[in-house]
This record gives structure tokens, sequence and C-alpha cells, in this order.
């Protein structure tokens, strides 16, 4: 699975842009705030219908304008497949796959998997839980249709409690009604829970050996799912909690209130781990995620490395440039610095500047 083209209209900084990228490794390099980001977040778009950043479409567009179009030709199975994404600041994208119209943003997943890693990846075991249920989701979704489909319902119905919760304060003879909605709600948010407690699961079995070879053997990784409820008792526990539930006008237990630590020799890191412990298990988890990857979907993902390289030490970026020798990467980064030549092969690179995109020699760095 690889990235051939990416082609961006009115995309953030980005007026008309085409740029191709290379099977094995893309550079693309410049000063901070020249768009190089922009780029890769595209990308992930193209791949997720949402940004890393979480930005919404009327802020991606660019300045004074009212559309944006990106245009990705992806490489699957030796299968050219073309993905048009229209973003319109006044209605919802449009989203085409070779040319048809897809009725569902949900249809496009799995075209094209994409693991993104920046420097914010590097702070989510000790940022807040929902920065964590968001890996978890994202990934799942990516790589799963059967939990994309109850992931969607499960976010449908919990608003609709919620809503519902509101309106019983001004009108308590609404109260009987939750019952339909406790049920839907248990439904789909057991198939969330089973689904993440399987995922990971997975990622143990990966993470642990990753991590003994960053450390020298010295320290032991593993994740454990934090589950607010129970899915045995899912329905029983909503019943329970339903006066705390009115009180609060939102629904206090399920998939949206769960999280996952990670402990390092039986110790928490998030609370009791030293910074560079914390830095080092998120590394451990995003190559995790590359080889979990993998083994799904019997194809690599297309890796996009968002000047991480400075934020890791010499031992740490060594380990990370060895582990995607075998996959499509894409780096960008303020210099295309000595480092990254002396320790992987560079197939194109390409200087960012103010919106411009300009191909160099990867072994010279000088304008072709």
């Amino acid at each position: 699975m690889v990235i051939r083209s990416l082609k961006l209209n009115n995309y953030r900084n980005y007026e008309d842009m085409e740029i191709e990228f290379d099977p094995g490794t893309t550079i693309l390099y410049g000063d901070n705030a020249q768009g190089k980001t922009n780029v890769l977040e595209a990308i992930y778009v193209s791949a997720t219908t949402k940004s890393h950043r979480g930005s919404k479409d009327r802020e991606i567009i660019r300045f004074d304008q009212d559309e944006a179009h990106i245009r990705t030709i992806v490489n699957k199975h030796d299968i050219d497949h073309k993905v048009d994404i229209h973003m319109r600041k006044s209605r919802t994208k449009g989203i085409a796959i070779d040319g048809i119209p897809i009725r569902k943003s949900g249809e496009l997943f799995g075209i094209a998997n994409v693991i993104f890693f920046s420097p914010e990846d590097l702070s989510i075991i000790k940022n807040g839980p929902s920065e964590r249920r968001r890996f978890l989701d994202l990934e799942l979704c990516q790589l799963d249709k059967v939990y994309l489909y109850n992931y969607i319902n499960y976010n449908k119905v919990l608003n609709q409690r919620n809503n519902l919760l509101k309106q019983i304060y001004y009108n308590p003879s609404l109260t009987d009604t939750l019952d339909v909605w406790d049920h839907q709600l248990t439904v789909y948010g057991s198939e969330i829970i089973r689904a993440r407690e399987g995922f990971i699961e997975k990622l143990n079995t990966m993470l642990d050996p990753i991590h003994k070879k960053l450390t020298g053997n010295r320290e032991r990784l593993h994740i454990e799912y934090e589950k607010s409820v129970d899915e045995q008792e899912y329905e029983a526990q909503l019943r329970a909690k339903r006066d705390a539930d009115l009180r609060y006008q939102s629904t206090q237990i399920g998939p949206q209130r769960d999280d996952m630590n990670f402990y390092i020799n039986d110790i928490e890191v998030r609370r009791f781990g030293s910074q560079g412990q914390q830095r080092t298990a998120a590394l451990s988890l995003k190559l995790a995620e590359i080889e979990i990857v993998k083994e799904l979907i019997h194809d690599t993902p297309i890796l996009l490395l968002d000047d991480v390289m400075s934020e890791l030490d010499e031992n740490r970026r060594d380990y990370l440039l060895q582990s995607i020798h075998d996959i499509q990467t894409i780096i960008t980064c303020t210099g295309y610095d000595d480092f990254i030549k002396r320790r992987m092969t560079i197939n194109r690179v390409y200087r960012v500047k103010q919106g411009q995109v300009y191909q160099e020699s990867p072994l010279d760095g000088k304008s072709q």
C-alpha cells in the first residue's frame, strides 16, 4: 500500500499544489509554518475523512475561499484508487472513490491505512484519557468496519440519550422512554468494549518486545484497559446510575468514559514514570501500532512522521529508522540534516517554502 500522489486546491496555505511520493522514503523539509504538516494532514484526511488536529472543514479551507479539494492516488494490491474530497464551508464534505460518490464517509476507511506520528503523540501517555480513546477509535475504525458501524451508532444513541436527559429536567414524564435508549446503548457499547479489549490484547503482544529492545531489556511495558463498566452488567449499571445521569444531564458510564493505562515494570507510567520513560513508552506504542496494522491488513501501512526526529534522542531515532525500512514513510523536518542522510535511504526530497513545494536531489539537496 502506497500513496502515489497528492493534489491540493485551496487547502490551508496551498492555492494549487501537486506532489508525487516514492514508495520508499520522501522528505519534506523547510522552516516552520511553511506548510509541511499541511501535506501530511491532507493525506490523513484522505484516509480517515478527519484532520489529525481535530480541525473542522471550514478551518482547513484557504482563507477567503469557500471550497477546497484533495485528490489522492492510492495504490493497493497493485491497483490504483483515486480519492477525491471536496470540502465546503457551508455544507458537509463530498467524497468520491474512483469517480463514484460515496453516501457515508465511513466507506472511505480501509482504502489507505495511515499511521500519523507527531510530537504531540509523545505526550499521549501523560495527557488526558480523551487522547488515548481517540487513538483507539481512529485505529480501530480504519481496521474494522464492524467497529466503525458500532462506533457511529453508539455515538448517535449517546447523543440522543444525553439530549433526552436534558429534556427530562423540564419534563419528568419522559423518564420512562430512557429504557429504549439504554438498551440500544448497551448493544453498541458492549461491542465497542469487546473490540477495544481485543485490540489492546494484540497491542500488548507486540508492545513488550519492542520496549525491551528500546530499553536494553531493562523494562517491561504493558497496557491495561480501564473500563467504566463491565459489558456483562452494562444495562443494570445504567439503571443504577440513572439518578446521577439525570442530575448531570449526561451519561456517566460507557466507552466514552474509558481509558487505558501504561505500566512499566508494573508501575503506572503516567503518574510515576519519568518524562523519558513516558516518551519511550509512546514510541513503543507507535511502533507496535505499525506491526499490528501489518498483521491485520496483510499489507504495510503508510507512515507519516511529522517533525518527530527533533523530539527523540539519538538511540530512539536510530531504533525508529531501523524499524520502518520496509514501509512507505513521509517525513517532515526543519532541516534535511546529515543524521537522516547517514541512517536511511532517501528516495525523494522536497523543500517547502511559503506554500510552494520544490523537488531537490536526495543526494545533495540541490533543486532539480
